[in-house]
């Protein structure tokens, strides 16, 4: 079995220092918690930047400070932009304003579905116009999968040529309004997955441990951070380094090696034409 990708996603757009003290919120906090997480094992960090209010938003100008500043660092991880609903626009050229920056790999929601509180709107022409725009910039599209539906419409897209194999997916499961985070769903929803694709599993709040325990055995890999799971527990506030420790050592118990962010290049095909 390959190596397995871990990805941290360390803010997100839901997650508050209210809600969590050990949110990053301020370019300086998310770039220092990716370095630590690169350090703990995670290879693609899954960027999300907020506003001086701390709203979550698409800004390129954020989005630069965190790329640059990881470059300064010299932190070797994955890179990977978030051009999802709710970062503050429902336009193409709003969610894809960052797609000129110099990142491997951008966020694809290949469908709509509910939030619990907004719609995730992504319509046909959006996704197209997005998909396009990555392409261009040699960025490899992760197609979010929030059910089935969006699987199907990514199998659409490949086949109309908007999206080109092999393909990638992070399956978000057990977001109130999509599919449920049990065994059965995760295990129905890889087994429709293109022949050739990847696949990285995130488990929304108490689906966590049994969510990227399963990726693993099925042989995905595994997305975990705060946008994910404020909790480690019941009763203790998770941080994102506590959370790459404990998939580490799940994938460690269960005979998985953790890829380096070079073995993970070239799992995903990255940087190839």
């Amino acid at each position: 079995m390959e190596k397995l990708i871990i990805t941290i996603a360390p803010t997100g757009n839901v997650p508050t220092k209210e809600l969590n003290p050990s949110t990053p919120i301020t370019v300086d906090e998310i770039v220092e918690d990716i370095i630590r997480c690169r350090e703990l094992g995670a290879a693609v960090a899954h960027i999300h930047v907020r506003d001086e209010e701390g709203k979550p938003t698409c800004d390129r100008e954020l989005y630069k400070q965190v790329l640059d500043k990881l470059a300064e660092k010299k932190c070797e991880i994955i890179t990977q932009v978030s051009t999802g609903a709710r970062g503050g626009g429902n336009t193409s050229e709003w969610r894809g304003q960052m797609l000129d920056l110099n990142t491997d790999m951008a966020s694809l929601s290949t469908g709509s579905s509910n939030f619990p509180n907004i719609v995730n709107a992504n319509p046909f022409d959006l996704i197209k116009e997005l998909a396009e725009k990555m392409y261009a910039n040699n960025i490899k599209p992760e197609l979010e999968a929030f059910d089935l539906g969006m699987i199907d419409n990514a199998k659409l897209l490949l086949k109309e040529g908007v999206l080109k194999g092999p393909l990638h997916f992070n399956l978000v499961m057990n977001v109130k309004g999509s599919a449920a985070g049990t065994p059965k769903n995760l295990l129905h929803m890889v087994e429709c997955l293109p022949a050739g694709s990847t696949f990285n599993v995130s488990g929304i709040g108490p689906s966590q441990v049994t969510m990227l325990a399963m990726a693993i055995l099925l042989g995905g890999h595994a997305r975990t951070g705060l946008e994910d799971t404020l909790l480690y527990k019941k009763g203790v506030a998770a941080t994102n380094a506590m959370l790459v420790e404990r998939i580490a050592r799940i994938a460690k118990e269960l005979g998985r090696e953790i890829a380096t962010p070079d073995e993970a290049r070239e799992i995903l095909g990255l940087n190839k034409n």
